[in-house]
């Protein structure tokens, strides 16, 4: 366990998460859908990799009131991020609908979705869509920088569309997807309160005791 404390009087943000936000969207998602007698989304493994590969364009792109200014060409879900998450090419589909939300501040999952993803009657209407039949979700963070959601619906045929190869694909250097059984950033905490930052690192293959404090 490795254990960093910092205090800094003059920080004033709020924020916590653990395990994989990206997994509590996508329930959020299949709640909200339910709760109105629509079919709940497949969680593809697949999909979700790929959003946080779009994710990975949009880093740097987000304003200071919240706006994501970056909107990569749509061939590149399937020509890019695909082949970089090692989804098999011959189970592509149909891509039926995608949005992508960054915040300056971290937000739980139930902020998110209602707060910045799902706001309006657009993106209302996307989430309620019958067409789509999956469902994938990317979580990231920029560098000392803003938080990114991204959203992405198929209308393919469950379990056999979207497929990583040998079942988990191509390892991501940062952040995480939903339909995973892993924990964002590799097992990384983090607590910030008040003035007080905690930040805690579980490593799993070494026991490291150490607190640094600034």
């Amino acid at each position: 366990l490795l254990k960093f404390q910092y205090r800094n009087q003059s920080f004033d943000s709020v924020f916590y998460f653990s395990g994989n936000p990206a997994n509590e969207i996508v329930n959020l998602i299949n709640t909200n859908r339910t709760a109105i007698k629509l079919p709940k989304l497949h969680d593809s493994p697949g999909l979700g990799c790929m959003a946080l590969q779009y994710i990975s364009e949009c880093m740097g792109n987000c304003s200071s009131n919240n706006t994501v200014s970056c909107n990569p060409p749509e061939v590149d879900i399937t020509e890019v991020y695909a082949p970089n998450c090692g989804v098999e090419l011959p189970t592509l589909d149909t891509i039926s609908g995608h949005l992508v939300a960054c915040q300056q501040k971290y937000l739980q999952a139930e902020e998110a979705f209602s707060a910045i993803l799902f706001r309006d009657k657009r993106t209302l209407s996307l989430l309620h869509s019958k067409e789509h039949t999956e469902v994938g979700v990317g979580f990231n963070r920029a560098h000392h920088g803003a938080f990114f959601w991204c959203v992405l619906f198929s209308s393919g045929r469950t379990n056999s569309t979207f497929v990583l190869e040998g079942g988990s694909g191509i390892a991501q250097r940062s952040g995480c997807f939903s339909g995973a059984n892993v924990q964002c950033s590799a097992g990384t905490k983090f607590l910030l309160i008040g003035p007080s930052v905690v930040i805690t690192f579980s490593i799993i293959l070494h026991y490291i005791t150490a607190v640094i404090v600034f």
